[in-house]
């Protein structure tokens, strides 16, 4: 499609400058032709009043009804032609006259498309010496941003280029990212599992030396956290691998905050902490039950975590756009420095209760994310931490 229309530009450009020329060429051929009217038409008169002054008011009255144009060819004769004159009498051009004059317009036209053409060749190959030098800048690594500078067929190729760039440039970054994520959590991960064979190990000795019911007590809880920490690992490399599909589905909003509270009951009994969930209408998100649950359970035992003893509240509404649910409790809140960092693998904040291992939030922004969702964490104006999640609805 864009070869034909090119090929239809050019045709109509070719036309469009040969009417020019040809139009330039008819307006002087004209206008020479009716100098030389006016000088024959000047010498036969002159002729004819030498010889007769007396006829000098009869041509005169002849003259100027021709120029106003109230000759009506009454005579009905051609008086010229039963004289014996004809057209080229009176022409004054030869043959090669009008051939010359045909040639000059045919002339004109042609240097006129050279030049056109010339023009048009020399801005596409600036062009494309652009896009070479910016190629050429682009594997260098000092490529700044290309912008289209028209809507022609370069331009559409530069958008590509640039998008092309642009996609290299954002797969570097994120292999970078990627290889500098994965140095780090090799670090964390044997930080994290460090700390509770250690722990082991010195509860090992001291069941040596006497109290072992206390000792087991502690290797038993070392052993749980590190079941948690191969656990969450596990679920978050399935993540990143992207083995993990997750099956969505409509759920209900309500049934999945009434599912994980549940879940978590044992856990609000031994704290003594309580949670509200109002019932507000049915509300349906597009995610897996399971896996979003997952993640709503992770978010109440953080605030429960930070707020023991006390009223955790949920409360949901929707509008065209997204599905929001908001979880928050009645504690101390987040530090102001942790809100960057608390969805982070491993980050364990100021408040951080003990024996966490920074990986429940982690997993369920992954989760949320994977859905068309956002999570952000805030501190409410009362008092409190604060988690939003938005399901999206396209």
């Amino acid at each position: 499609m864009s070869g034909r229309k090119n090929v239809l530009t050019t045709i109509g450009f070719v036309l469009s400058v040969s009417l020019i020329a040809s139009a330039i060429a008819v307006m002087l051929t004209s206008r020479y032709y009716s100098r030389l009217q006016f000088d024959s038409l000047n010498e036969i008169c002159g002729v004819m009043l030498q010889q007769e002054p007396e006829a000098e008011k009869i041509i005169f009255r002849a003259l100027k009804e021709y120029t106003s144009g109230t000759v009506n060819g009454a005579w009905g004769r051609n008086v010229l032609s039963e004289w014996g004159y004809g057209i080229a009498d009176f022409s004054g051009f030869s043959f090669m006259q009008n051939l010359c004059f045909a040639a000059i317009g045919f002339l004109a036209g042609s240097i006129l498309f050279v030049i056109t053409f010339l023009y048009r060749n020399r801005k596409e190959n600036l062009r494309i010496r652009a896009l070479a030098d910016y190629l050429e800048q682009v594997n260098m690594g000092k490529a700044e941003i290309l912008s289209a500078s028209g809507e022609d067929d370069f331009s559409k190729l530069e958008d590509e280029i640039y998008k092309t760039v642009t996609f290299l440039y954002q797969t570097k970054d994120k292999a970078v990212q990627v290889r500098n994520d994965y140095a780090e959590n090799l670090y964390n991960i044997a930080h994290q599992i460090k700390t509770p064979i250690t722990a082991i190990s010195l509860s090992v000795q001291t069941m040596r030396k006497g109290n072992k019911r206390e000792q087991t007590e502690k290797i038993q809880k070392q052993l749980l956290r590190l079941t948690r920490l191969e656990e969450g690992l596990l679920v978050l490399s399935r993540f990143d691998a992207g083995t993990l599909v997750l099956q969505k589905a409509e759920i209900d909003v309500l049934t999945v905050l009434v599912l994980a509270a549940d879940n978590l009951q044992e856990l609000f009994t031994e704290s003594g902490t309580s949670i509200d969930i109002p019932e507000l209408g049915e509300m349906a998100i597009t995610a897996d039950l399971e896996w979003t649950m997952e993640a709503v359970i992770n978010l109440m035992k953080n605030c429960m975590e930070h707020n023991r003893g006390g009223l955790i509240h949920c409360t949901y509404g929707q509008n065209p756009l997204y599905t929001e649910i908001l979880i928050w409790d009645e504690g101390n809140g987040f530090a102001k420095e942790d809100i960057p960092h608390l969805f982070e693998r491993f980050y364990r904040g100021k408040n951080a209760c003990a024996g966490g291992i920074g990986i429940g939030l982690a997993l369920a922004k992954e989760i949320i994310e994977r859905q068309n969702g956002t999570i952000h964490a805030k501190n409410m104006p009362d008092g409190g931490a604060c988690f939003e999640i938005r399901f999206y609805c396209h």
